[in-house]
This record gives structure tokens, sequence and C-alpha cells, in this order.
């Protein structure tokens, strides 16, 4: 019996972070910098997709 496909309706491709804008960061150090959160943000999301790739081999790059 074939295995189905997963629905990519019901597992949608990740979506990026939205990049923060260039005054967003204040250049004075803060411990929680929207760049940093920006860049933890991006690496989950590459995960994410690369996980939803093996999930959909077949699905456009």
């Amino acid at each position: 019996m074939p295995v189905p496909s997963p629905d990519p309706g019901a597992d949608p491709r990740p979506q990026p972070p939205e990049e923060p804008g260039p005054n967003e960061c204040c250049g004075s150090g803060c411990p929680l910098c929207v760049l940093d959160l920006y860049s933890d943000e991006l690496q989950r999301y590459r995960a994410a997709l690369a996980a939803w790739k093996l999930r959909h081999p077949d699905a456009d790059a």
C-alpha cells in the first residue's frame, strides 16, 4: 500500500522572519538587540525550512 505524500496545506512552508528596519537597532548595546533576536529567528527558520524540505522533496526550491 503506497504511503500518501504529505498535504502541503496541512504542513505549510515556513515563512522567513521579518528583517528589522534600518532604524530599529539603537546601537547602544542592548542585551536583547533586535538584530540578535532576528539572527536567532533566522536560524530557527532555516532549520524549520530544511526539515520541511525533507518532508516535501517535490516542492519548488
